[in-house]
Parts: structure tokens; C-alpha cells; sequence
């Protein structure tokens, strides 16, 4: 599966903020430290407590999209998402190559991250399929993942748990 540059790195922002351990503020403050090249020079990313239960809040809406079990409920969710974003698109040159940016550069740090998870996110649903989603099926974990496989066949967040699985299959099968 092939999508542009800025769209497939603001999915995967999306998806590193739907797998983040945003239980506290604490958690929150070192997701946004840990991808603070997404915001804008000066942005500050300082949260009130309401800011970072927003953020917390967005996390949990790209999570339930890739939870979802069918169109109708991928459409709900991902809207429910879309609500909350503010896009202000503008094309930008900043790392030396033309793209869009989803939310305008003077918009604090809540708003930039929502609206450019909401729209990476929608752009990928839209463009390759609700079916791209999905929570890896390794037990133990419950990451999510966007497909990029060929033929959509991915089942795992990471090949850790592809060949955790293959092993623990492996070694139940040496027990019978």
C-alpha cells in the first residue's frame, strides 16, 4: 500500500498516540516531548489538566476507529474524531519538500496534534480502506496498527509479536 509521505507519518502519529500509556499528565507531556517535531517552532507544549485529558480523549477516538467492526461504525468513529479537528491546511516547504500541513501554524499543540491525527487518520480510511486498521491479534498485546501489506493480510503491530506468536504456535504444537 503505497500513501504520500506526510499523510503515512501523521498515521503513524496517530497510531503511536492510540498505543501511548496517557493514564496521567505525565504520560501525556512525554508523548508530546517524544514528537515535538510535529508542532510547530514555539508551540509550547505545557498542557492544563483539561488539555491533557483532550489529548488523552483523542487517543482513545483513533483507538475505537481501529476497534471498529464495520463500515457504519469505522464512518461514526472516525467522525466523532474529525468533530474535534480544526483544519486550516497550508502547503509548507519547511523540511525542503512541498506538503501540507493539516492545522495552522499558530494553533496551540492540543489542536495541531487532533486535527493532524484526525486527518492522516481519515485520509488513510478513506483512501485504502477501514479494513487497514487493526489491534494486533499477538496475545498480550493490544496495540494498533495500519496494514500496508499488499494484500491486507497483516495480523500483527510489529514482527516482536508475529514471531512471539509463531513461536508459542511452534512450541504448542512440539506438546501434543
Amino acid at each position: 500500500m503505497n500513501y504520500d509521505t506526510y499523510g503515512s507519518t501523521a498515521v503513524e502519529l496517530a497510531i503511536d498516540l492510540a498505543n501511548a500509556a496517557l493514564d496521567d499528565p505525565a504520560g501525556v507531556a512525554d508523548f508530546l516531548a517524544g514528537h515535538d517535531e510535529w508542532f510547530t517552532d514555539g508551540t509550547t507544549l505545557e498542557l492544563s489538566p483539561a488539555e491533557a485529558t483532550a489529548v488523552a480523549r483523542t487517543s482513545t477516538l483513533v483507538r475505537e476507529v481501529a476497534l471498529a467492526d464495520s463500515e457504519p461504525v469505522v464512518k461514526e468513529r472516525l467522525n466523532a474524531l474529525l468533530d474535534l479537528a480544526a483544519p486550516h491546511p497550508y502547503a509548507t516547504d519547511h523540511d525542503g519538500e512541498l506538503h501540507l500541513h493539516y492545522a495552522r501554524p499558530d494553533a496551540g499543540v492540543v489542536e495541531q496534534l487532533t486535527t493532524t491525527v484526525a486527518m492522516g487518520l481519515s485520509q488513510v480510511v478513506v483512501q485504502h480502506g477501514w479494513r487497514r486498521l487493526g489491534v494486533c491479534s499477538a496475545e498480550g498485546c493490544d496495540d494498533v496498527y495500519v496494514d500496508t501489506s499488499r494484500n491486507a493480510s497483516r495480523r500483527y503491530c510489529s514482527n516482536t509479536c508475529a514471531s512471539r506468536s509463531t513461536v508459542a504456535a511452534y512450541r504448542a504444537r512440539q506438546r501434543t
